[in-house]
């Protein structure tokens, strides 16, 4: 009797054990599935923050590190004067805009409202670069200035005028809290925390409030792929060569802003 009630003992303890056990394995397979619940990608932060999703208590800029007195794109800004086969240089007069505007860059091309909470903190963030020496225009409005000048083009050359506005360049990450936590936090970050692949160009303005940059004139030969691909593009908008960049058939000549009247 003594060696069953032994047995019957521990077969019982057996049995406790088992049922112990089960509570255990069912938690731990609980546990890897929530903490697979989808938490936000780079991408995903990139697209909350510009359509200013109704899921993020805020949405901000962190800068990282800036550059000031970069060169902006070189562009177009006036008609092609057309001096070709003329053995004479000619006096002309070239009429142009110049504008600028704050540009923000984020992942995938996204674009940026100015009354977005990010919007507003690009704004804010302009605010620290803005010194008594460089005056920034931080919102997201257009600012510019027209001009009207008579120059030379060479003879049988072609001409025109061409600007790069000054600009500060700004690079950073965003950072996005979300009102409902998700894999367990509600902050995340766009590309990753640390980066400065988001930029931000802040345009730099004179004193006047008219656009800081460099304006020059650009005569290009008569007659070579440079001045023919010009001509055929003359209302459409092309990459061009910076300022002494365009090459030998091209002839760059700055005009200092302060030489410009401008309205």
């Amino acid at each position: 009797m003594t060696r069953e009630g032994r047995s019957r003992s521990h077969r019982s303890k057996k049995k406790r054990i088992t049922l112990t056990l089960a509570p255990v394995a069912a938690l731990a397979v609980i546990v890897p599935l929530m903490n697979s619940a989808g938490a936000a990608t780079p991408d995903e932060v990139s697209a909350d923050c510009s359509s200013d999703s109704d899921k993020l208590e805020n949405c901000e800029f962190v800068p990282v590190q800036d550059k000031k007195n970069s060169l902006g794109p070189n562009e177009r800004v006036t008609t092609v004067t057309d001096n070709c086969g003329v053995a004479t240089a000619a006096t002309k007069t070239f009429s142009g805009t110049a504008s600028v505007q704050r540009v923000v860059q984020l992942e995938n091309g996204f674009g940026v409202d100015g009354s977005t909470k990010l919007g507003n903190s690009f704004f804010e963030i302009g605010l620290k670069f803005n010194t008594q020496e460089i005056n920034i225009k931080r919102d997201d409005t257009a600012s510019s200035f027209t001009f009207s000048r008579s120059d030379t083009v060479q003879p049988d050359h072609i001409a025109f005028f061409m600007w790069s506005h000054k600009r500060t360049d700004v690079s950073g990450f965003l950072r996005a809290t979300y009102k409902e936590a998700q894999d367990g936090q509600t902050v995340f970050f766009s590309p990753s925390e640390g980066s400065t692949a988001v930029h931000v160009f802040y345009p730099q303005l004179l004193k006047n409030g008219t656009p800081d940059g460099r304006l020059w004139l650009r005569n290009v030969k008569c007659g070579t792929p440079q001045a023919d691909g010009i001509l055929d593009n003359q209302n459409s908008a092309r990459a061009e060569p910076g300022f002494e960049q365009g090459g030998e058939n091209v002839t760059d000549v700055e005009v200092p802003l302060s030489e410009v009247q401008v309205s």
